[in-house]
């Protein structure tokens, strides 16, 4: 063998080693940011971790009772679903574990199909989980994170504003003391507590309200203290000493102290087929929920966020954590600002968070035997008030009316409607719109400004400023895509110029169009015949280098001529009034459009 066959072997392996390296790189971020642990990282993740822990602790076991599993349940996420997404995320800051929105899709997905607590729930619940870490891990390795972009966040505003109504719905029997079952809808849980409003249990209520208070004023006058776990703690206090346990104040029960036990997802074709359509809302929800608020974030903390590599991060996790005891998770909006807050500087902070709440589940676990379901049911109702943000609700009801659709069709459909049916219908309204507003794009008419003392070939709006226009050239600027979505508006709007203003000569500036597509370049090359039948032209110019290439392709500057392409403004309106005089129309024109036009041009 030559040597130059050697050579080239050792970089071909040496090139695809480099592609392999790079590639690994990306699907475990971990080796990224792991060289920049430092003593100073670890200190401060280390703080920020602790601060999580306790958080967490009385989250994980009010999330676990809204997604109707046993409270241990919220806590074996909280020490899995983080460690695996802190390793394989994007984000320095955010914190996954179980969520309010995603714990409520859980009971909903599954409550049709099992007893909440039972064996069976937690089975499939663990099959949800595992369905839907696929659905996220796939859309990760494809990388697919764009589309999340497409989304609007107001879906996530509407879906978690209903969603707090629907967990403020499920708490009141808790708070009031009211023996009701729950009902098959929003209004029939409301009818069942009225109707059972005669078991009012004031000494429930008691304790349910002060718990509610103490939080929410601790969380005003000490916003860095523990507002739950403080308020929890004294809400078990005031249950003991007006003797709660003789007067109808129900405990949560002793959680098991001991780490996230081995657990067995359902692995049947039967049960991946009916949870399919249900796990795939969970993943959707849960994707939009980590994307977003690692993007909130990164803002404040000026790092990159890939929406990909997140995909990635939170689908390994639910993956991963299904076989752990976890139900499936996401990114916590509370934990990640609190994280933030703390001086976290790396993904180690969760991690540290995650172990700091094993070690305190072993040593507190036993005390959740004493703690009310009342006090519970009103930290509940803080976490579920906090997830209804007036402010945005507010702003986007006044500032957008496409937006407040969304929001107002997301919000009653998720109070009304089955929620995995509420996400998608969010979902699309939102895209519906997009759709709609890029099939729309708006078209310019553009005259020469002889009135501008220094430049001769400025080019204004007409809607802006009253200028004449030539008769015999329309100038028009095209904002945003001609492809298959907007070329009904566009074709009409081109079409009318000639048919129905009669000018026959039409000069796109095309500064603003991002894409022409092979629809599009289709009715631009019908457009351009029929302009010809009738003695005219289309022209184009200042296209982007990559519209002119995409219109190359599929042969539209060959079929329109080349010499109908201009890169400068200046080029183009000389050559079309040299053309004009050559064919006489100038000869009788009284416009006088152009400066030029009121002097003689040599041909």
């Amino acid at each position: 063998m030559g040597t130059k066959t050697i050579g080239s072997l050792f970089f071909k392996s040496q090139g695809f080693f480099l592609v392999f390296v790079s590639n690994l790189r990306n699907l475990f971020s971990f080796l990224a940011w792991l060289p920049q642990v430092s003593k100073e990282t670890l200190r401060a993740d280390l703080i920020a971790g602790l601060t999580g822990a306790v958080i967490v602790l009385p989250q994980g076991v009010a999330f676990a009772i809204i997604a109707g599993l046993p409270p241990q349940y919220g806590l074996y996420t909280a020490m899995t679903v983080p460690i695996v997404a802190a390793l394989f995320g994007s984000s320095k800051h955010l914190v996954s574990g179980p969520t309010t929105a995603i714990s409520i899709v859980v009971f909903s997905s599954i409550s049709g199909h099992a007893q909440p607590g039972t064996p069976e729930f937690i089975s499939l619940a663990l099959t949800l989980t595992f369905l839907a870490g696929i659905y996220q891990f796939a859309f990760g390795l494809a990388r697919m994170g764009m589309l999340v972009n497409f989304v609007s966040h107001t879906v996530v505003v509407g879906f978690t504003a209903g969603a707090a109504i629907l967990i403020i719905t499920s708490q009141m029997k808790n708070v009031l003391g009211i023996s009701a079952q729950r009902g098959d809808s929003f209004l029939h849980t409301w009818i069942n507590l009225w109707n059972g409003i005669s078991t009012f249990n004031i000494y429930v209520f008691v304790v349910a309200i002060t718990t509610l208070i103490i939080a929410i004023a601790i969380k005003k006058l000490k916003p860095r203290f523990p507002n739950l776990l403080l308020a929890l703690i004294v809400g078990s206090f005031l249950s003991y000493f007006i003797d709660g346990s003789a007067n109808g104040v129900k405990v949560v029960g002793e959680i098991p102290a001991q780490l996230p036990p081995l657990s067995n997802p359902l692995f049947s074709f039967a049960t991946f087929k009916m949870l399919a359509p249900d796990a795939f809302a969970v993943a959707l929800l849960g994707l939009i929920e980590a994307v977003s608020i690692s993007r909130s974030i990164a803002a404040k903390s000026h790092q990159r966020i890939d929406s990909s590599q997140e995909f990635v991060g939170q689908g390994l996790s639910n993956m991963v954590g299904s076989f752990f005891s976890s139900y499936a998770g996401s990114g916590s909006f509370t934990r990640s600002g609190v994280n933030y807050a703390s001086g976290a500087k790396t993904p180690m902070s969760a991690i540290f968070a995650a172990i700091i709440l094993m070690g305190v589940v072993l040593l507190v676990a036993p005390l959740t035997a004493h703690l009310p379901l009342a006090a519970m049911g009103g930290v509940i109702l803080v976490v579920a008030l906090n997830l209804i943000d007036m402010k945005q609700i507010k702003h986007v009801l006044v500032s957008s009316k496409s937006e407040s659709t969304i929001l107002l069709t997301t919000f009653f459909s998720t109070l009304f409607l089955d929620l995995e049916f509420a996400i998608y219908l969010g979902v699309l309204v939102s895209l519906v719109i997009f759709l709609a507003r890029t099939s729309f794009p708006e078209i310019v008419t553009l005259a020469p400004d002889i009135d501008h003392r220094y430049n001769k070939h400025i080019l204004t709006d007409t809607s802006i400023k009253p200028l004449r226009e030539c008769p015999n050239l329309k100038i028009v600027r095209v904002d945003m895509s001609i492809y298959f979505g907007s070329l009904n508006h566009i074709e009409k709007k081109l079409y009318d110029i000639s048919d129905k203003q009669g000018v026959h000569h039409i000069l796109i500036m095309g500064a603003g169009i991002n894409l022409v597509d092979l629809s599009g370049s289709e009715m631009l090359l019908h457009l351009a015949e029929h302009l010809e039948e009738k003695g005219g032209g289309l022209y184009f110019c200042n296209l982007k280098p990559g519209v002119y290439q995409s219109m190359a392709r599929a042969h539209l500057i060959r079929d329109i001529k080349n010499w109908h392409f201009f890169d400068e403004k200046k080029t183009a309106l000389e050559t079309l009034r040299r053309l004009f005089r050559r064919q006489g129309v100038c000869e009788n024109c009284t416009v006088r459009a152009f400066k030029e036009c009121q002097v003689k041009i040599d041909d």
